[in-house]
């Protein structure tokens, strides 16, 4: 098949791989450089049971996680890249005791799902990360989630997709049209014909579809992430959780600081109130981050439906045009199983029983 992917964030290069290594012929369409969206601005935190997750989101965030080494290690192999990624657990910490009193209700929720888990109290907290401030009164550890260079493994994605065949093509897509046998992407280096076009283009997916045709319901909403780097070794073992941040620590001692939520339109700058509320909150975690150095602040623009759940699947209007869209905050997450997904529906015609839950048909595309 001939298969037109627009974006290269995280979503669309998962999405080209997994095409392009079963055989597709695949051209990514991108305006700029691969992974500089939503993915630029994401410390790679894999941890659906946190949160507060619904439960449809749930299950597809312990899916796609179950996914991820296997995911992870097609990635090195096909792109000869080194991938930073890690599964020693989170820890969610409390600082006050109606913190911790809810803490308790989502373990007992863990303990009714199966999920393994510990919870500690103040003095346990702390002989897990002696980092961590003493205001700690009580921590939820969940062994499974963990975190992946983001960026590292978009570009590892892109690579091994161009490895596999992948055009890569810097355009900046304007529509796309159904025709007699499949779909026209208008873009600035002219029209592209092929068989399917699959929209993983974030918060600019709205914008894709011809005029006549439905737009999907997504907004913009702002995150900005800190990169701080440690002249003293935090030591911190795992991602660290609090109510207003959370903290991963980097094997080069650095620490990723994330992240703000706004609604804001698509206004992509940095400011002075989202880095100071988090160096704020970073500090009330782990006290010894006020010596660190202020490396960056990283800006991304998270694509969020309605319900909050991802768009994937195919278009019930113009059945050529398959969505892998509306990740919001859990786009890297939520990357394996979503090429998974679009993989064999687009390939094979089978249509995975996840695909109930992240339907376009619900918001009517």
């Amino acid at each position: 098949m001939d298969i037109i992917v627009v974006g290269a964030g995280i979503v669309g290069c998962a999405v080209a791989h997994a095409l392009a290594s079963r055989g597709a012929r695949v051209r990514v369409l991108e305006r700029r450089q691969v992974g500089q969206g939503a993915t630029r601005a994401s410390a790679g935190v894999l941890c659906p049971h946190i949160e507060g997750h619904s439960a449809p989101l749930r299950q597809l965030g312990v899916r796609s996680l179950s996914l991820y080494d296997a995911f992870v290690d097609r990635a090195r192999t096909d792109s000869g890249h080194a991938i930073e990624y890690r599964r020693d657990g989170t820890l969610e910490v409390a600082l006050t005791d109606e913190e911790a009193g809810k803490l308790r209700v989502v373990a007992a929720q863990h303990v009714a799902e199966g999920v393994e888990h510990r919870y500690l109290d103040a003095a346990d907290a702390r002989d897990a990360e002696p980092a961590i401030a003493a205001e700690v009164t009580a921590a939820l550890l969940v062994p499974a989630h963990g975190y992946v260079g983001a960026a590292g493994l978009t570009r590892a994605l892109a690579a091994a997709a161009v490895r596999h065949g992948t055009e890569m093509i810097t355009a900046d897509v304007e529509r796309i049209e159904a025709t007699g046998r499949g779909v026209r992407v208008v873009a600035g280096g002219g029209p592209f014909e092929a068989d399917v076009a699959v929209i993983a283009a974030g918060s600019w997916s709205g914008q894709m579809t011809a005029a006549a045709a439905p737009r999907a319901p997504i907004r913009p909403v702002r995150g900005q992430l800190l990169h701080l780097a440690c002249s003293v070794p935090p030591a911190v073992k795992r991602v660290i959780w609090g109510r207003a941040c959370y903290i991963v620590p980097w094997q080069d001692e650095s620490l990723l600081v994330g992240a703000t939520s706004e609604d804001v339109g698509f206004d992509e700058r940095a400011t002075v109130a989202g880095v100071r509320d988090l160096l704020e909150a970073a500090c009330d975690l782990l006290p010894s981050a006020w010596q660190a150095q202020f490396r960056e602040v990283r800006v991304g623009l998270r694509p969020a439906t309605p319900d909050e759940l991802p768009i994937i699947g195919r278009s019930s209007a113009t059945p050529a045009i398959v969505y892998a869209t509306g990740h919001y905050r859990n786009g890297v997450l939520l990357a394996p199983l979503t090429a998974s997904l679009v993989a064999d529906l687009v390939l094979d015609g089978r249509e995975e029983p996840e695909l109930a839950i992240t339907n376009p048909a619900r918001f009517g595309l």
